[in-house]
């Protein structure tokens, strides 16, 4: 490999951007509205649901127990419901997601220290979102339940048969931004690299200036990495301005070491960028070469790379194809640094994927290049 020649390739493709305000635009604007896109939109947490209450008690003991979904931050209490007519009518018109029913007995049972059953009635058609509110209802209840066993004076001598002390590690506050942000770096920047570098063999092409790169001396390999040079240095400023943003906005603090984050993003960026400019070698048109690698990098990694929707829960068939998404490992390590400060030890089968991945991506592009300039 020559240097020189490297040198000018690179230095001809940072004329090329620099004059090109759109790819500028693209380059730099992309990172900061996805991030305030999904960073904002995506969440997994749920507040503020909407619930109405039954109550044929109406007692201060009721009323205390409604208390508690209100005050906890994650229910919005809608009003009380009057009868089942009701009760219906604000589940089926979606006014409220949940409808708790007191029974009559609520008090009464509660002085004798008898049980007490609770109904709760709830909006199944968000699947996901419906199992989390009676998660956090049955959470709620069993609070109230606990403060009133330790309250009662014949309740508090007996000894519970079990206690359970549960303490949550990296993520306290079960915050899915926290889980959410590291994942979304390595969308974003598989979207930067492979859409930014899909157009720059083909723009050659259709630009009519590859036949002159064809009998000059530049080699594959030169013209790849001259190619990629300007886009690899663009991806790691973006990458810095998103670890920037992510501290700034969202509160999602870097645990581990920053040197290494860079390093092991610089080899999930290389990998990028040689999807890409194999893309771009393949397909001779801007339009195609786009389409596919938006096809081909966005859609699976938003799908398949765990980033929203857990692997596990995947049919055994989907399971096999999400080891080919390569934004899989690259979130792994991310998420890995990001919360638990994890060493290269601790992620290096993940990282061992990711250099097979951006050693593949080459051999494939110099590969298909050396046929194009023969």
């Amino acid at each position: 490999m020559n240097f020189k020649r490297l040198v000018a390739i690179s230095r001809k493709e940072f004329i090329h951007i620099r004059r090109d305000t759109r790819s500028l635009l693209f380059s730099f604007l992309i990172p900061f509205v996805l991030l305030l896109l999904f960073g904002y939109a995506l969440s997994l947490d749920i507040k503020n649901i909407p619930f109405s209450v039954l109550d044929y008690n109406d007692s201060a003991a009721s009323r205390e127990f409604v208390s508690g979904f209100s005050q906890s931050g994650y229910f919005d209490l809608k009003g009380y419901l009057n009868s089942e007519a009701e009760l219906k009518n604000t589940i089926d018109s979606g006014k409220s997601l949940a409808v708790i029913v007191i029974p009559p007995d609520f008090e009464k049972n509660l002085k004798a220290s008898n049980k007490v059953t609770v109904q709760t009635i709830i909006d199944g058609t968000n699947s996901n979102k419906a199992s989390i509110a009676l998660g956090y209802i049955n959470a709620i209840s069993q609070s109230y339940s606990a403060r009133i066993f330790t309250e009662d004076k014949v309740l508090k001598e007996m000894k519970a048969p079990l206690s359970s002390e549960i303490r949550v590690w990296y993520n306290e506050k079960l915050d899915s931004r926290n889980f959410i942000i590291p994942g979304l770096i390595a969308i974003i920047m598989l979207i930067i690299a492979s859409l930014l570098t899909s157009q720059v063999i083909s723009r050659e092409w259709e630009n009519g200036t590859m036949e002159q790169l064809i009998v000059s001396p530049v080699k594959p390999i030169e013209l790849i990495f001259g190619k990629l040079l300007p886009y690899f240095i663009i991806g790691m400023i973006d990458l810095s301005v998103i670890i920037i943003l992510g501290k700034t906005l969202f509160k999602v603090y870097l645990r581990g070491n920053i040197l290494l984050l860079f390093v092991l993003s610089s080899l999930f960026m290389i990998g990028a960028l040689g999807m890409g400019i194999t893309i771009s070698i393949i397909a001779k048109s801007q339009v195609v070469s786009y389409q596919l690698a938006l096809l081909t990098s966005f859609l699976p990694s938003y799908i398949l790379s765990g980033l929203v929707f857990p692997i596990s829960s995947m049919p055994k068939i989907i399971q096999y194809i999400t080891y080919l998404v390569p934004a899989k490992y690259f979130i792994i390590i991310l998420r890995g640094i990001y919360l638990k400060a994890n060493t290269f030890f601790i992620l290096a089968m993940d990282v061992l994927y990711l250099g097979v991945f951006a050693l593949l991506m080459f051999i494939i592009a110099n590969f298909r290049l050396v046929k194009k300039l023969d």
